[in-house]
């Protein structure tokens, strides 16, 4: 996929679901993974099974940890090739009863946290002229869904950022990409499945075709794993030329 051997790769909420699922997707390529999660020991613990990767305690809505995390991770690798962006949450409720500290946290750490790690990943991708930033949006960066109005907010951002970023850096040998995944077989997807059912007064099941299925064409969950090879063809030498998309992997919607 790629010339370079042993790239250096960060990748945001990578102990566990999607980010863990990139991140293995990374190592199985021969590089070597940056954990950051807000979870150490949970970081420390999927870097173990991973085996090339480090984990890092990185609260990504937070300026100075980003920064000390990226700093620390340069001086010890010598390079930042591939930033992987994908620390997220959910918080299920209509818009008038949604918590303002609910809508700030998940805009924090979905929006802020892509833009701070971006911020502070740029200056060494432009030193080496060469870098890959890959957001993590979601279907739901361009089709609304009921009680996630923070969430799709912040997925809508994160393509918004996407664009920009990719047009101040296009000519710093610098991509930045957007994936866009839909119903994907993780602990949030299934978090959630309980709380929709019950604000729409419907079984688990009929919340799962409702909100998840029912838009969806090839009508089955995703897998992690198809996210993760998603990221890796983003971030490859065949992917040079392509840069301020959205990639939809969604199964059809």
């Amino acid at each position: 996929m790629t010339t370079q051997k042993e790239r250096t790769v960060i990748v945001t909420g990578a102990a566990q679901g999607i980010g863990y699922a990139i991140a293995k997707s990374f190592v199985e390529n021969g590089d070597f993974v940056a954990i950051f999660d807000l979870n150490l020991d949970a970081a420390e613990k999927a870097s173990k099974e991973l085996g090339n990767a480090k984990g890092y305690s990185v609260n990504v809505a937070d300026e100075e940890q980003v920064k000390g995390a990226i700093n620390e991770l340069i001086d010890e690798r010598g390079s930042l090739d591939v930033v992987v962006n994908n620390a997220g949450l959910q918080f299920i409720s209509p818009v008038e009863d949604f918590p303002l500290e609910k809508w700030n946290l998940l805009l924090d750490v979905i929006l802020t946290g892509t833009f701070l790690v971006t911020k502070h990943a740029l200056p060494q991708m432009k030193q080496q002229q060469k870098g890959r930033i890959i957001n993590i949006s979601s279907a739901h960066g361009r089709i609304p869904d009921a009680y996630k109005s923070a969430y799709v907010a912040a997925k809508f951002g994160v393509v918004g950022f996407t664009q920009t970023a990719a047009l101040e850096t296009a000519q710093d040998g610098i991509t930045v990409n957007a994936i866009m995944p839909g119903p994907v077989r993780t602990e949030l997807v299934e978090k959630q499945l309980p709380n929709l059912a019950e604000q729409d007064g419907t079984t688990v099941e009929e919340a799962l075709n409702h909100h998840i299925l029912g838009k969806q064409w090839m009508k089955r969950l995703l897998e992690p794993s198809e996210i993760g090879a998603t990221a890796v063809f983003l971030a490859s030498d065949g992917a040079a030329a392509i840069t301020g998309e959205s990639v939809g992997v969604t199964g059809g919607m």
